[in-house]
């Protein structure tokens, strides 16, 4: 039987939207190097802000 480990002994990365701690879980086991974003929220706000073009200014028209 597998040795239990303790939520602190996992490991953690940031959240590259929010910067919120992620801790490893089971599903992630074969993509921990891939995940990325904390919840499907920040995965969507993050690729609708990298979809969003610069808005120009009046001045930059002229």
């Amino acid at each position: 039987m597998p040795k239990i480990r303790k939520k602190s002994d996992l490991p953690e990365k940031p959240c590259v939207h929010c910067g919120r701690p992620m801790v490893w879980r089971k599903k992630w086991e074969k993509t921990w190097q891939d995940v990325k974003y904390c919840s499907d929220r920040c995965r969507a706000e993050a690729k609708s802000r990298a979809s969003a073009k610069p808005k120009k200014h009046v001045t930059d028209l002229v």
